[in-house]
């Protein structure tokens, strides 16, 4: 297979030894002795062309015509009369009767460049002649037969067109039942100095010239350009070269100089503006998030406050002291006799207030910690409780608040005397009547 492969590079000027080169060419080769339908994908300028012609060349229908027609180089009106003929008086300035391609080209074979360009009126002619070999003249109502072979090629991706309703589905699977992928020309690097090298000798048998060569680095520039245009772009370059190289040796100093955009790498990059701005709503949207968490947090950490404050008041329980709480086992005394969250570590700062005049001893604080336990019992989800009314007395509210003031101050009455906002006579008198 390798010997008729090349054979067949040589035979059609195909310059190459890329693997993916080799596939493409061998896949070409296989299905030019059926009539299948073919379609051929690559960019632009990588001589989809040249891989119809090698179909058609191996085939039955060698000996017959061969055309290959633009389907984006004809307007949109005329095209189904180039393709399929018209009548004549069939639209103004028919004034005579014209045969189509496929009617001209009967036997041969036809290669369609650029199919995703043909209008969706001229898909549905071209799905017919390909799924029954009929076509009818523009303008005529008589059924003409045809036998062409149809090789389709496209630099677009047709499968997104089909998902965009730009391309007719069933005339997508009818052109694909062979698929051929042309290699892009920085996908074959290894192939870049060779045809640099075809082109330039082309040049120099063409003027009688010497043709120029590439010393090493030079040869490694050429191999890491992108290439967007592919072997229309390499050889447009070579023949640049070839004019205004003036020593047949080029270097690469001397390459960038004649060539500057050879230095480019075509890389897709972001702006410097654009990726700022991306960075900073980035940025903002985490701010939201993290704020967010630490509102939910707090709301959490306070009901979970209150939780723990209720469980106390209502179920008389004391708490004890940090270390006290720490030499707990939540997971056997509290986690697993309640469904409500463990306490926090910490919680002798928030509940001080909630401790009760009782004997503070060594012993029965450590005879008092427990473990908190809610009583269900009789269906009452807590102990019932008795409410106590609060005091109106002007006499027992003024007597407590000049107690106060006197234990705020330590004593000193005239300090007192203006806390109260009375004076200090009076309040000495106070004290007397209240045996303060």
């Amino acid at each position: 297979m390798n010997t008729n492969l090349q054979a067949i590079k040589q035979r059609f000027g195909i310059i190459g030894r890329s693997p993916l080169l080799d596939r493409a060419l061998g896949t070409a080769v296989r299905v030019a002795n059926t009539d299948l339908s073919v379609l051929i994908t690559g960019e632009s300028g990588v001589g989809k062309e040249v891989f119809s012609k090698i179909i058609h060349g191996l085939s039955a229908r060698k000996h017959n015509k061969f055309i290959a027609i633009n389907c984006g180089a004809i307007p949109e009106g005329t095209i189904n009369s180039e393709l399929f003929g018209h009548e004549k008086g069939a639209f103004t300035g028919a004034t005579s009767e014209r045969k189509g391609y496929f009617e001209s080209f009967d036997g041969g074979t036809i290669f369609l460049d650029e199919i995703g360009e043909m209008p969706l009126d001229t898909q549905s002619f071209l799905l017919r002649v390909l799924e029954s070999g009929e076509f009818i003249r523009v303008g005529a109502s008589k059924v003409q037969k045809t036998d062409v072979r149809i090789i389709a090629a496209t630099n677009a991706d047709l499968f997104e067109q089909v998902k965009k309703r730009k391309f007719r589905e069933d005339l997508y699977y009818r052109l694909n039942t062979v698929p051929i992928q042309v290699p892009s020309l920085r996908d074959r690097p290894e192939d870049i100095y060779m045809l640099f090298r075809k082109f330039a000798v082309d040049f120099a048998e063409k003027y009688r010239t010497t043709p120029v060569q590439l010393d090493d680095r030079a040869q490694m520039v050429l191999e890491s350009y992108s290439w967007p245009g592919n072997i229309r772009e390499l050889k447009n370059f070579a023949e640049q070269v070839s004019v205004l190289a003036e020593d047949k040796m080029v270097t690469a100093e001397r390459l960038a100089r004649y060539v500057p955009q050879i230095l480019k790498r075509n890389l897709p990059m972001i702006p410097e503006t654009s990726r700022r701005n991306n960075d900073d709503g980035a940025s903002m949207q985490e701010r939201e998030i993290f704020y967010k968490l630490m509102v939910d947090m707090k709301k959490d950490l306070n009901d979970l406050k209150n939780l723990v404050f209720e469980l106390i008041r209502n179920n008389d329980l004391r708490v004890p002291d940090a270390q006290d709480i720490r030499s707990l086992q939540p997971a056997e005394s509290y986690q697993q006799r309640s469904n409500v969250p463990a306490p926090l570590q910490d919680v002798s700062d928030f509940l001080s207030d909630y401790h009760e005049d009782r004997d503070d001893t060594p012993n029965n604080q450590a005879n008092q910690v427990k473990p908190i336990i809610i009583n269900r019992e009789g269906g009452q989800s807590y102990s019932p409780s008795e409410e106590v009314e609060e005091s109106l007395s002007l006499e027992e509210n003024e007597k407590d608040l000049i107690h106060k003031a006197l234990i705020k101050h330590k004593g000193r009455r005239k300090e007192a005397a203006q806390d109260l906002g009375i004076s200090e006579r009076t309040l000495y008198r106070k004290i007397k009547q209240y045996e303060l």
